[in-house]
Order: C-alpha cells, then sequence, then structure tokens
C-alpha cells in the first residue's frame, strides 16, 4: 500500500519577543479583572503607557485630540497623513480592542496602529475613547461610538475637528476585537440614521469579538492561546452585558448571527472587510459572522492567516501585520472607487 502524507499543519508563528508581549499582556488582563466583576484601574494604570498627541508631524502623520463629551470622557484623536494634506482623503474612524473594559486611543499599540493606518491608506483616521465597561455597560460604549458619528456629522464641529481634505463621504468604521463588534453595530446603526454630511460606506472587522452560548470548537481546541481564553471571555461578557437581563451570550449585541440577530437583509449595510486568524479562540464565531453577511446578502470578503492569533496585527515585527495593512488599504480603495462609480453612473 501506499503511504499516504498529510499536509502540514498550520502552527503558531511568533517570534519570541512577541509570545512575551502576549503572555505580559495576558498576566496583567488576569491581574486587573477581579473575581467581583470589577477592574483594578490602579493596578492598570501602572502598566499602561499613553501617547501624547503630536502636532509635529511623526514620520508623516501629525495627531491632535478632541473632546466630544467632557462629563462621560467622550474625546477621539485625529491623525492626518501631513504628505498628503492637498489630497481628498477618506476617513477612518477606529474603534480599539480590549474587551470592553481596557485600552484606550492613547495607548502605545494603538497610537503606532492608528499612525500606520494614517500613513498607509492614506486617510484621517479618527480614533475613539469611549467608556469602559464595568463602570458603563452596554450600550454605554456603542452609543458613545455612535455619538462620534453624529457630532463629525455637525459642519462646525467637522471644520474644527478634522482637517480639511477629510471627506466624510468615504467614511469606513474600522475596530479590532471589541473594537470590531463596535464597528458592526455602529454601522448597522448608521444604516438606520439620516446623516447630512456622513456615509459609512465600509467596515473593517478585524478579529470581531463575537460569542454565544454554544461553545464552539475553536473555543475549546484553541483554549489558552495568547490573549484569548475561555475564562477571559466569559469574564468581559458579564461585566459588559446590561444587568437585569441574565447573563445571556446570546444577545444580539454579542451573538451578531445567532437566534437572536437582528434581520439587515433589508439593509444598505456597507461592503465589509472580515479578518481571522487561524490560532484564535474566537475564529468560529469570526467564521459565522462572515457566513452571515453572505447569506444577508451583503458584500463581504474574508481574509484568513492561518499561523496567527488573536492580536496579531498590533505587532508591526510581523510581516503578517503589514499584509493587514495593505488589504486594508487595497479594501479602502476598491469600495471608495465601486462608490465613486455608482454616484457618477
Amino acid at each position: 500500500m501506499e503511504e499516504t502524507t498529510k499536509p502540514p499543519q498550520p502552527s503558531l508563528s511568533l517570534p519570541w519577543k512577541t509570545r512575551i508581549h502576549l503572555s505580559f499582556f495576558s498576566v496583567v488582563t488576569d491581574a486587573c479583572c477581579r473575581k467581583n466583576g470589577t477592574v483594578n484601574r490602579r493596578l492598570l494604570n501602572l502598566l499602561d503607557f499613553r501617547i501624547p498627541p503630536t502636532s509635529e508631524p511623526v514620520n508623516g502623520v501629525a495627531s491632535h485630540d478632541v473632546v466630544v463629551d467632557e462629563t462621560r470622557n467622550l474625546w477621539f484623536r485625529v491623525y492626518a497623513p501631513t504628505q498628503h494634506a492637498g489630497e481628498d482623503l477618506p476617513v477612518i474612524v477606529f474603534f480599539h480592542g480590549g474587551g470592553f473594559a481596557f485600552l484606550s486611543p492613547d495607548v502605545m499599540p494603538y497610537d503606532a496602529v492608528c499612525h500606520r493606518f494614517a500613513r498607509t491608506v492614506p486617510a484621517i483616521v479618527v480614533s475613539v475613547n469611549y467608556r469602559l465597561t464595568p463602570e458603563h455597560r452596554y450600550p454605554a460604549q456603542h452609543d458613545d461610538c455612535f455619538d462620534v458619528l453624529k457630532f463629525l456629522d455637525d459642519e462646525e464641529n467637522k471644520s474644527k475637528s478634522l482637517p480639511e481634505n477629510a471627506n466624510l463621504l468615504r467614511c469606513f468604521l474600522v475596530g479590532d476585537s471589541a473594537g470590531g463588534n463596535l464597528a458592526h453595530h455602529v454601522a448597522q446603526r448608521a444604516c438606520e440614521f439620516n446623516f447630512r454630511r456622513l456615509k459609512v460606506i465600509g467596515v473593517v472587522a478585524i478579529q470581531p469579538f463575537f460569542g454565544g452560548e454554544e461553545g464552539t470548537d475553536s473555543e475549546t481546541r484553541l483554549d489558552g492561546t495568547p490573549i484569548i481564553s475561555k475564562k477571559r471571555t466569559d469574564w468581559f461578557w458579564k461585566a459588559f452585558l446590561p444587568e437585569g437581563e441574565g447573563f445571556n451570550r446570546d444577545h444580539p449585541i454579542s451573538n451578531v448571527s445567532g437566534p437572536n440577530a437582528v434581520d439587515i437583509s433589508k439593509l444598505d449595510f456597507p461592503a465589509t472587510m472580515v479578518v481571522v486568524a487561524g490560532f484564535d479562540a474566537l475564529y468560529d464565531w469570526q467564521k459565522r459572522y462572515y457566513e452571515w453577511l453572505k447569506k444577508s446578502g451583503k458584500e463581504v470578503y474574508l481574509f484568513e492567516y492561518p499561523n496567527m492569533c488573536h492580536a496579531f496585527y498590533l505587532y508591526p515585527e510581523l510581516p503578517e501585520s503589514g499584509q493587514v495593512l495593505a488589504q486594508v488599504k487595497d479594501f479602502v480603495h476598491t469600495v471608495s472607487s465601486n462608490v465613486a462609480t455608482k454616484f457618477t453612473n
């Protein structure tokens, strides 16, 4: 008998520097998530390195902060590529990850990645600082992010906050992990709102944070891979889901494609790009999201990274990180071109 050889199985491919940083982040997350459902913010602040905005360009990108509502600490950071000041540029509204409970636009990894988006695409990037759970449960985060869109839709706010070359008719909602969840749901709300100057034409969901009551194969098989574990995701959902409704991960905000899913088939939902990784325990939920968008008749593209884990794109030392940025650039340009063609025909 001939011996059959199985194709090589993917393996998690990370340099030691990246592995150590991911392990450190996991340890800090676990240390800050108390058993009573609160976050140890004091400990977190000792390890949370914040980057101020830079009015003088750094690698061709200048940044500044804009306050939307001081009472709820709602603000955003704007990134503008100075070498493209005379060009009409799309606007990327970016929502950071962190399980709805951690991080902000001015922490080092997200400040850096927004610089890269602004420079690579190029685009005007608006990175939103939304309220965090468990101090502020759903729908606080989604309300904050949507309110930033309404703020930018006002001509006076826009003129004071964004460069003149920011084109809000080419607005893309981009987010990773919890930010990917936000990008989807904020886009859904935008479909049902009558903006005057702003038009959401694209969504980029990078390893979006979805879940449900049913345990999936990837959650079991990949439990304990960097950053994502069943214990952590359970903690985040319990801290995030609205009180008084019970701990049900089939809530439509978490299980977006599940039994309580919103029917978006009649909505003019924007073109969507979904990024998944083979060693992300959320992989199955993300693939279901992609399939659900397809089944709903929406324009959707899937990009898979079999050898990567959750949050890999935040590490510029990984070649795959640069590939994601290049794919986002292509997606933004393609969707912008398609929309422009549709309006001229």
